[in-house]
Order: structure tokens, then C-alpha cells, then sequence
């Protein structure tokens, strides 16, 4: 198993203060696999920061340029293998860069070997980034075993054109071990091996997850399911880890056969950030005076919806069953718990906090029909706080009104922004239309999105996708600046 320290390494250099200068910062994992026609092999994952590339123009839009160069030597310290290439950026249109991915395969003989990397910005002028480390090539040509559990950013059918297909699938791995309060799944690919081999024509694969720190596991998680035998059986599952509360969890699944008997193993570690995870258990909940006197009886129902903005997916259901139940008192008591469990030092004065934050957005975000913590602006407010800078323009000629929200830093996230927009232009209705926010709604075409008030119709042939360029057209350059 592979400990949290060696799943993936963050490699990262600062360049000089100028101006034209990003620092360059990539992810970069390995994953082993076996196949008949090939033999044990192992991929190696880069993922690249979008913003910590330099890139230059290119028709109407950016291009990065880098240099990737990866080398296998023996214990000798004689070369296996080596591949050296020059890696385009995807074209970034109109300045909105996000993290791309790249995916290498050697096909390696069992045994021991120091992989080494260079990675180099061309349109830097600084040495590349080194690093090297030792890997252990297993041979799975004949054994019935499990590959490493290979976790996608997201995964898709494939007709094997991507870089990223593997047994039907393209696979875009994610490399970063830490699931937020936002993300409730975790797509698992990995792959099963030499069952035939096996007398039966059936054997099982058991899912856990248990707390790294206690060894309790979540029962709900455990999940055993049968397969029949073939030389390699791929499988792709979504983990509902919405329930999984914050905390390091192993995820292991086990090969079984008929019997039940343990044949082979795998496991993946990751970190869970989900604080707001409490249980709803109200009988033993002992009523606090001041804080059931903030409630009034006619707004009990409004301050528990308004803890849905806040809440995981489990949390969510709770405020929806206990809201349809119409029960004022068990509403009291669910919004009291609610606060008990995110705050035990400090119940009373985070509620009123967040009370005066509900305020605020209801004076602020509400219209005709919502509530103003119903509201795209109204959630984002309540779920990552007031935004260090916004941009507000509502008399674009070209485009809807739109605001942009500037976040430098969410949680361990920096430099986060939010577009919002009012293709209505009426009663204060602006809309989420993309963000750089994991797990936040991102739409590519955002811009013509945008536009959409003086642009006819798009072309899917047009470089600019159908959006005008017209004077007072200035969102993406608000966008870009910050």
C-alpha cells in the first residue's frame, strides 16, 4: 500500500519577479497494470496547473509549450527506457485556462528501476524541474491479482482515440488524494487478473472503507459483488463517500472466491473534509433557552431551509424530510443540533453569525420567487462567505448583466471565481454560469453564454463560437485580470 506521502508529489519551483513569469506546478503519479498482449507495464500521470503556465497567443487564443522528459534506469543505472517529447497546451480560448492532463505506459519487466522526470516551461527562461524516485515493477504475468485502484477526475466511454482509453473507458485520472465537503463520489477504476485460473467460474470483489485513525468501518460502504472469471475483468464504480465524515479512510477491495477466501488485495488512501456530517438523533437534545428564543414561531421553517446551502448530501435529505414533517418543534431542535455538531464550543454565536449572514442575503439576493439563500448568489455567499472582490456591470451592450466574484483563497483553494448572470433582466434573478470552483458548475462556453443578448444564433464552425466582438463586451477582460 502506498502511503499519502508517496501517492503523489507536488513539484513546484519559483521562477523570478517578472512579470511575464508563473511558477510551474504539476502533480505527477504511477499506476501498474497487466495485459495478455503486453505484460506488466506502468502508467505515469502528470496533471498541470492551468495558471502556473506560461503561455503565448495564438489564433484569437493561449498556447503553453513544454518539454516532458522521463527515464527508467536499472539498478546498474544503465537506461531501460526513455521518452522525451514536447507537450502543447490545450488551446486555452479567451484567457480561461484550467488544468490539462497528460498519461505515459512502459511496458517494464518485473524488478527495481529509478524513474526520473524533467519537466521544463519552454517559454521560461529557468532549468527544468528534476525528480526521481525508485519503483518497484510487480509481475502480475501469471498471478491472480488486482492492478493499483486508478481514481478518474471523471470517466467516460471510449472508442479508443484518447490517451487516456483503457478497456473501453476513457479514464482521466485524478491525482490529489483530498475529497472536499463539495465532491460526494469517487469514480474507482481497476482491474482484475489470471481468474480464469481459478476452478470456479465466479469469484467476488469486496469493497470497505474504515477510518484510517480507528480502524471503525462504514458499514454502509461494504459492498461484495460477483463476477465471472476472464483473463482481465475491468471494473468503473462511483463510491458514495457523501456520508464519509472528515477524516483519513483506506478504501480496500478484496478478491474472493467461492469460499470466501481472501486471494488478493488493493487499497487506496484518501483525506475527507465533510465537517458539517452529524447524525440526526433529537430525543436526548436538551433545548437551549436563547438560542430556540432567536427562532420565532413564524420562521422556524425559513432559518431550517436555510441550512441547506451549508450542508452535505445527507445533511440535505435530513432538512428536507424534517421540513415536509411540518413538526415546528423538531425544526427547532434539527436547527440547534445542526449547530451543536459544526461548532460545540461555540453553538450560540455561530448560529447568530450565520443568522445575520441569512439576513443579509435574503435583504440582498431575493426576488419574486426565491428566498435569498435559494439563490445562486444567496448559496455561494452562505457556503464559501463574502467574496474579496466584485465586479458588477449592468449595462453591458453586448452582454446580460453579470457579476464576477473573486475568491483569493476558499478553504485550501486560491484565486476562485464565480460568474454570475440575469438573462432575465428582471427581479434580481442572476444565475451561476460557470466558476473555476471545484465541484462548481463550469461551462466552456460561458462567454456566448453571455452574449447571447446580441449574438443571433452561434456557429459551431466560428473560432469565437457565435459572440460578437462589440464595444462594452468586457467580461472576460474583468475575468482575466483577476
Amino acid at each position: 500500500m502506498k502511503s499519502l506521502s508517496t501517492i503523489f508529489l507536488i513539484l513546484l519551483i519559483s521562477f523570478a519577479s517578472k512579470a511575464q513569469d508563473r511558477k510551474l506546478k504539476a502533480y505527477v503519479d504511477n499506476k501498474q497494470f497487466f495485459a495478455p498482449e503486453i505484460g506488466n507495464y506502468v502508467e505515469y500521470h502528470l496533471q498541470f496547473s492551468g495558471t502556473s503556465i506560461n503561455y503565448k497567443g495564438k489564433d484569437g487564443g493561449l498556447i503553453g509549450d513544454l518539454a516532458v522528459k522521463m527515464t527508467f534506469l536499472d539498478l546498474d543505472s544503465i537506461v531501460v527506457q526513455q521518452d522525451a517529447y514536447r507537450l502543447e497546451t490545450p488551446f486555452m480560448k479567451d484567457s480561461l485556462v484550467e488544468d490539462f492532463y497528460d498519461v505515459k505506459r512502459f511496458q517494464l519487466d518485473a524488478g527495481t528501476y529509478e524513474f526520473r522526470l524533467e519537466l521544463m516551461d519552454l517559454n521560461s527562461k529557468h532549468n527544468p524541474i528534476k525528480f526521481s524516485e525508485k519503483i518497484v515493477i510487480s509481475d502480475m504475468t501469471d498471478a491472480i491479482s488486482l492492478s493499483d485502484i486508478e481514481v478518474a477526475e471523471y470517466a467516460s466511454k471510449g472508442d479508443g482515440t484518447s490517451p487516456f482509453f483503457k478497456s473501453g473507458y476513457d479514464i482521466i485520472p485524478r491525482i490529489l488524494t483530498f475529497y472536499p465537503q463539495q465532491l460526494s463520489s469517487i469514480p474507482v477504476y481497476f482491474e482484475i487478473y489470471n481468474t480464469e485460473q481459478l476452478p470456479d467460474t465466479v469469484f467476488a470483489i469486496r469493497q470497505t472503507v474504515v477510518n484510517a485513525a480507528t480502524g471503525a468501518e462504514i458499514p454502509q460502504l461494504k459492498q461484495t459483488t460477483r463476477h465471472f472469471a476472464s483473463p482481465v475483468v475491468p471494473v468503473l464504480r462511483n463510491l458514495d463517500i457523501s456520508m464519509v465524515p472528515t477524516g483519513k479512510f483506506i478504501l480496500t477491495y478484496k478478491l474472493l472466491n467461492r469460499n470466501m477466501l481472501e486471494l488478493a488485495e488493493q487499497t487506496y488512501e484518501f483525506e475527507r473534509s465533510n465537517d458539517n456530517t452529524y447524525e440526526m438523533n433529537t430525543a436526548d437534545l436538551v433545548l437551549d433557552p436563547s438560542f430556540q428564543n432567536s427562532i420565532t414561531d413564524d420562521s422556524v421553517g425559513f432559518y431550517l431551509e436555510s441550512l441547506i446551502p451549508i450542508s452535505n448530501a445527507t445533511g440535505i435529505r435530513n432538512i428536507i424530510a424534517v421540513a415536509k414533517a411540518k413538526n415546528a418543534d423538531e425544526a427547532r431542535k434539527h436547527i440547534q443540533l445542526y449547530w451543536m455538531a459544526t461548532d460545540p464550543e461555540n453553538t450560540y454565536e455561530s448560529w447568530i453569525k450565520y443568522k445575520n449572514q441569512v439576513l443579509l442575503v435574503e435583504r440582498v439576493y431575493s426576488n419574486n420567487f426565491q428566498e435569498g439563500f435559494e439563490t445562486d448568489r444567496g448559496r455561494v455567499y452562505l457556503q464559501y462567505g463574502p467574496p474579496t472582490n466584485i465586479i458588477k456591470r449592468e449595462n453591458s451592450t453586448n452582454e446580460y448583466p453579470f457579476e464576477i466574484w473573486v475568491y483569493n483563497e476558499i478553504g485550501k483553494f486560491s484565486n476562485k471565481r464565480f460568474i454570475f448572470y440575469n438573462p432575465d433582466l428582471v427581479n434580481n434573478t442572476y444565475r451561476l454560469l460557470h466558476s473555476d470552483m471545484i465541484g462548481e458548475l463550469k461551462n466552456p462556453g460561458w462567454q456566448q453564454e453571455l452574449a447571447k443578448r446580441n449574438t443571433a444564433g452561434g456557429n459551431a464552425q466560428d473560432a469565437n463560437g457565435g459572440v460578437q466582438d462589440q464595444f462594452g463586451g468586457n467580461a472576460n477582460e474583468y475575468y482575466e485580470q483577476y
